[in-house]
Order: C-alpha cells, then sequence, then structure tokens
C-alpha cells in the first residue's frame, strides 16, 4: 500500500477524526470539555488494557525472543536523550534544565501514540508481535534517568541544582500511574493467560477503539490550546518537533528488523521511539527540574510532535517497514 494511501486511511479514521474535532472546537471557543473524572478513567482503562493484552502475550512469547528486541529498546533509551540534550545545548542554544526537559521527553514514550499505531495496523490488516508493551515499559524509565542525571551532573559542576532528592525523584518514575498500570497489567496477563483474558475480554478488547477515540477527542482539546505557544517557542523547537520524531521512527524501523521484528511489529518500535511523553516525563521533570520551562518541552512533544505521529509519522514508519522487511506495499 502507498504511503499517500496509507495516510488516507489514517486521516479518515474515527480516532484521527475525533483528535480533529477537538482541536475545532478548542479554536471555535466551544465548551465542549471531557469531565476530568472521565479523561482519568479513559487512561486508566487504556493503559491496564495495553498490559493485560501484551501479558497474555508475553506468557507464550520464548524468552530469546524478547532478548534483542529488548536490548534494542535499552540502546534507544540511552542514545535518544544523549542525542537530544546535545542538539538542545549546541544548535537550540538552550539552558541546561530546558535541554535535559526536552530529552527527557524525547526519549520516553507516548502511551496514546503507541495505542494509535496499534488501531492504524489493526485497520490496515498488519499484524505485529503481542509483546511490544513490554517495549513500551522497558522505554518509559531510562530515558527519564539519563536526562535528569545529565542535568544534576551539569548543575552540580555550575555549582547549582534542584534540591529534589534522588529517592523522591524515582518514586515518582517508578510509581507513576502509566508505569504502574502498565507493569501491572503484563503480570495480571501473564498469570491469567488466555483463559483469564476470556473472561474480561467483552470489557477490554471489543470497547478499546471506542475508549481511544474519546480519549483523542479529549486530547485534541489540550493539543489545541498549546498551539498558541508553539509560534512564541522558537524555529528550533518546531525543527525538532518535526525532525525528531522522523530521525527516531527511522531508527526504530532498522533496529525493529534488526532484532527480528515483524514489519507491523518495527511499525510499533518506530512509533515508541518517534513518539514523545508528555505523562510520565512531565510528572518527572516538574519535580527534579522545576527550573524547566514547560512552554518548551511540553509544547513541543504535544503540540508539535503528537498531532504529527497521529497524522502523519504511524503510515510513514510502516511503509517504511513494509519496505525494508518485504511486506506488501
Amino acid at each position: 500500500m502507498a504511503t499517500l494511501e496509507l495516510v488516507r486511511l489514517n486521516l479518515l479514521s474515527p480516532m484521527v477524526l475525533a483528535f480533529a474535532l477537538g482541536i475545532v472546537a478548542t479554536r471555535v471557543r466551544s465548551d465542549l470539555r471531557l469531565p476530568d473524572a472521565a479523561y482519568a478513567t479513559l487512561s486508566i482503562y487504556l493503559l491496564f488494557a495495553i498490559g493485560l493484552k501484551g501479558g497474555v502475550a508475553l506468557r507464550t512469547t520464548p524468552p530469546g525472543e524478547l532478548l534483542l528486541p529488548a536490548a534494542a529498546t535499552l540502546f534507544a533509551g540511552v542514545a535518544i536523550p544523549l542525542a537530544g540534550y546535545a542538539l538542545a545545548r549546541r544548535v537550540g542554544g538552550w539552558g541546561v534544565a530546558d535541554a535535559a526537559a526536552l530529552a527527557a521527553h524525547y526519549g520516553s514514550v507516548s502511551v496514546v501514540t503507541f495505542v494509535a499505531a496499534q488501531a492504524f495496523l489493526d485497520r490496515a490488516g498488519v499484524g505485529y508481535e503481542g509483546f511490544l508493551p513490554t517495549l513500551l515499559a522497558i522505554l518509559e524509565v531510562p530515558a527519564i534517568l539519563v536526562a535528569l542525571v545529565i542535568a544534576r551532573r551539569a548543575q552540580a559542576r555550575a555549582g547549582g541544582g534542584s534540591g529534589t532528592p534522588w529517592s523522591e525523584t524515582l518514586r515518582e518514575v517508578f510509581t507513576g500511574r502509566s508505569i504502574v498500570l502498565i507493569l501491572g497489567g503484563l503480570a495480571i496477563g501473564a498469570a491469567a493467560g488466555e483463559p483469564g483474558m476470556a473472561r474480561v475480554e467483552a470489557f477490554f478488547v471489543a470497547p478499546f477503539e471506542g475508549a481511544l477515540t474519546l480519549f483523542l477527542l479529549e486530547m485534541g482539546l489540550v493539543t489545541a490550546r498549546r498551539f498558541d505557544d508553539v509560534a512564541k517557542a522558537g524555529p528550533f523547537l518546531v525543527a525538532y518537533g518535526l525532525g525528531a520524531p522522523l530521525v527516531h521512527g527511522t531508527l526504530g524501523v532498522a533496529l525493529g528488523l534488526a532484532a527480528g521484528l515483524s514489519p507491523g511489529g518495527a511499525t510499533l518500535f518506530a512509533t515508541l521511539l518517534a513518539s514523545a511523553s508528555y505523562i510520565a516525563a512531565t510528572a518527572a521533570v516538574r519535580l527534579a527540574l522545576p527550573e524547566a520551562n514547560p512552554g518548551r518541552y511540553l509544547t513541543a512533544s504535544l503540540a508539535v510532535t503528537f498531532p504529527f505521529n497521529l497524522v502523519v509519522g504511524i503510515p510513514t514508519y510502516a511503509r517504511l517497514a513494509a519496505a525494508w522487511g518485504g511486506g506488501a506495499s
């Protein structure tokens, strides 16, 4: 399938159209809002469902099949924030805290982007390895820790730095909602297996895309509120927000295929690397680097990279993985 056809298929999906509706509603100053409780419930549902389904697949996955993809994930979780920090410092001219915050967000992962990529592959009829949520869980943490270590060392050399204890920062990273729900879901799914999953399938499988559609409606509302910040952010932020996902996604396709993933699996792996966190990384950065400017790191990840990946990036990674992996084109 050609790239433009994949993009068209993606653009006409209910999830992307709901995201667009949220943007339009905000820009025309509609009073459309999802209640905070509904947003929290949907996010818990999506995260736990991802973990459950991944855990079921993980139970039947030979350890040797997971070894190379896990190693590639850890490599990316270290290399991406190191490169992002260097670019923000040397090309963008950003300070230590802002550069480290950007590195943490782009080295970590957007769970919603990953779920949207899964839904895209399901609609396109492209198969993928079921253990990919395990890689998502692996990627969530290292980049945040690497970026914070870089910042702490640079600030220590300069004689400054945050007074937040490392123990508090680590607790925030490892006990955050996304980590607890995904890892907990993986453990429960692996323990329950197919028989256990069959008992809750009607709730966690069939309604999944409907819940994702509502969640992306809310994400459209939230994203549109950040658009005015893009104009204030400067050219480096926009260039990085658009260029980083393409570079990281291309790296993800190459690494995923080299690690033995199918074209569909490589597409999801590319999406993991191309996405930027705006939940787990944001919580950790606000605690450990309070001096970092959210108008930079959050605007880049949420208002630039997230919509780019949702509309253009995912089908592009899928086409690249199919071409390089020998899949149908």
